[in-house]
């Protein structure tokens, strides 16, 4: 949709489910909203900086997730509303502050909305953060379709305000990704008037200062909060129960598994013998609803994503009530029902009703397949993993991989978080040899850097983009530069943070509302650390490689080399061309010695494609950016560039 600040109407709203998040936090009268990008969460904080001078609205993409609840948090000690947005990861690196503000906690309402990649669709890991609720004791709730994404986002907010305490709302990628028909509310007036009270008595939640100290009181109040909340979850209207009153089994389960488990009961007919609890409010978990719930069965299956935390959580309430309601059978996750890893789909639920129901299922007769795999192909071609055609990092990683093979001294580079992540695969020369966290690359470099006086004599090299540079590099690099480790980061810039949809970071001159912001120069930052820095272009391969071996001579110190150049893919080079592109097929020696392909086996450019009829390289000029990269990766200088004027 064009916006999702329209006013309420009968109508209703095809919106994706992270417009619909968008859209309870403006009903709910959000006024601070901060965030980092992340897939599958950017959508929420993007829709809502569209919206932010109609709506007067403070939006901002932070320079990490630690930074962006803080930030969020100043807007809940001033009694405004606020948002903090972030994914599965990002929970990761704010988890230091967020243990802190639960301790201390909060005024005006404050939500943390954390969308969450099970799969790993687009992330390095799938982790739960679901743990995080129970470990900082703070409530969590789980929409279970696209309305609830808005209605227990705006509800949220009156928790919080409720409890005096940050709530926590977990989405996931098929909820947040995907689109359904939602009606909207109604939006407050705009009336946002922030003030900071601090010279009351020191526990007064109010007034006094926000800390979270005496720990022993504060603590005390955090578990008085949750009781709060238990109490005040037994009747929330986002859990729901719907099947028969004696269920043969019952599905427990939440978010967007609750689609999936609807549709299995659908599939195999069962809507008179299995029943579904759909819990909204999964941590802490309403202890009288549930057992009023175990009470109708002796069956039970939790259909949750990723790890058994509702599971676990009905488990021991079970077995606190088996002497009122008896033994239980639970199935789940830990008696390999239902996968610990992955995505759950509804043919996952189906297979676990069948195996526990003792059914059968067949989902195509065995006609149809038969007439499928006569009149269907059943197969694309197969396309691996790869860099964009024109993508800068492909030529920085040429440069380095083979800068580091001539030299024969078995360096190697860390790497971390990005779209650089693929260049521990073919498409990168397979040049990344360790891979973690954001920022992780610079510091596990920088204790390599340092084994020196063990015998270690490789060249080590760490790579991160440049907002990963602002978001965690900077305390590796200045740890390695304080302690004279030998190491060179290598930052690629390539004007953004492109692997999310080119939202700023400090280093670019707009805000996530697209004003004016102050842009910080990464070369000028390391400079003032005592680093030895160079710039070059990706694209300039003799000074690039006349660069990067200059460095590796060097003994002593951190090095950084920064290769600028613009993602083929951004909103300024999109859809233009520098060079017109083409093989002059007389010259190509294809798959003769000396070449061996090698423009499409090695380099490896979508934009180039192997002719196997008349054994020559192509130009594939619907791919093919016109970055005129390729000129110099051609053996025989086949490959020819004409700029375009």
């Amino acid at each position: 949709m064009k916006s999702i600040a329209v006013p309420k109407s009968d109508r209703r709203y095809l919106v994706m489910g992270n417009e619909a998040f968008a859209r309870g936090a403006l009903e709910a009268g959000v006024a601070v909203v901060a965030g980092y990008p992340g897939t599958p969460s950017s959508e929420i904080v993007e829709s809502l900086a569209k919206v932010s001078k109609e709506r007067n609205l403070y939006v901002e993409w932070s320079t990490n997730e630690k930074v962006a609840m803080e930030v969020a948090a100043a807007g809940s000690f001033a009694k405004l509303r606020s948002l903090c947005v972030l994914k599965q990861n990002g929970v990761n690196v704010a988890s230091d502050f967020f243990l802190h503000l639960a301790g201390s906690g909060t005024r005006g309402g404050m939500v943390v909305l954390t969308c969450e990649d099970p799969g790993a669709l687009s992330s390095a890991n799938e982790g739960d953060s679901r743990h995080f609720s129970s470990m900082l004791e703070i409530p969590l709730l789980e929409p279970g379709n696209f309305q609830e994404a808005k209605d227990i986002t705006t509800w949220g907010f009156e928790l919080s305000e409720a409890l005096k305490t940050p709530v926590m709302i977990r989405s996931v990628t098929r909820l947040s990704h995907a689109s359904g028909n939602i009606t909207f509310g109604d939006l407050p007036a705009i009336d946002h008037k922030a003030e900071f009270k601090h010279d009351g008595l020191r526990l007064d939640p109010d007034t006094g200062p926000v800390i979270s100290m005496p720990v022993n009181y504060k603590h005390s109040l955090q578990q008085q909060k949750i009781q709060k909340a238990i109490e005040m979850f037994e009747t929330s209207p986002f859990n729901t129960y719907s099947g028969p009153e004696n269920p043969e089994l019952m599905i427990i389960t939440s978010s967007v598994c609750n689609l999936y488990s609807k549709e299995a009961i659908k599939a195999l007919g069962l809507q008179d013998r299995v029943g579904i609890l759909k819990l909204g409010t999964t941590w802490p978990l309403p202890p009288k609803l549930i057992e009023k719930h175990l009470r109708m069965t002796d069956r039970v299956l939790i259909v949750e994503e990723v790890l058994p935390f509702i599971e676990e959580d009905v488990k021991i309430l079970a077995f606190e009530l088996a002497e009122q309601i008896g033994i239980k059978k639970i199935h789940g996750k830990r008696d390999g029902h239902i996968p610990t890893t992955g995505e759950i789909n509804p043919d996952i639920v189906i297979g676990a009703l069948c195996g526990i129901m003792k059914m059968d299922y067949i989902g195509l007769t065995p006609e149809y397949t038969e007439k499928a795999n006569a009149h269907v192909s059943l197969g694309s071609p197969a396309r691996e993993t790869t860099f964009c055609a024109g993508c800068p990092h492909r030529a920085s990683f040429w440069h380095i991989s083979q800068a580091l093979k001539m030299d024969a001294k078995e360096g190697f580079v860390c790497g971390d978080i990005g779209c650089y992540s693929m260049a521990a695969l073919p498409t990168g020369f397979n040049t990344l040899k360790t891979i973690h966290a954001m920022g992780s690359g610079t510091g596990v470099a920088s204790g390599f850097g340092k084994l020196g006086q063990f015998g270690m004599d490789q060249p080590v090299f760490a790579v991160c983009g440049d907002s990963t540079f602002y978001h965690a590099v900077l305390p590796g690099l200045v740890n390695a530069v304080h302690h004279k480790s030998n190491i060179t980061l290598v930052v690629l810039d390539n004007g953004g943070t492109a692997m999310t949809g080119f939202q700023p970071h400090p280093g670019t001159e707009k805000d996530a509302r697209g004003g004016e912001a102050q842009q910080l120069n990464i070369e000028s930052i390391c400079k003032s650390i005592g680093a030895t820095v160079r710039v070059v272009d990706p694209f300039d391969f003799e000074e690039t490689q006349k660069t990067i071996f200059e460095l590796i001579q060097m003994k002593g110190g951190v090095k950084v080399l920064v290769m600028r150049q613009i993602c083929a893919l951004s909103p300024e080079k999109k859809a233009t061309r520098w060079f017109d592109m083409k093989v002059d097929e007389s010259k190509c020696i294809g798959e003769d010695c000396g070449c061996n392909r090698f423009c499409t086996r090695i380099f490896r450019c979508p934009g180039l494609v192997w002719d196997w009829e008349n054994k020559v390289s192509r130009i594939d000029d619907a791919i093919c950016v016109g970055c005129g990269v390729c000129t110099a990766v051609c053996p025989v200088g086949a490959i020819e560039s004409k700029e375009v004027t």
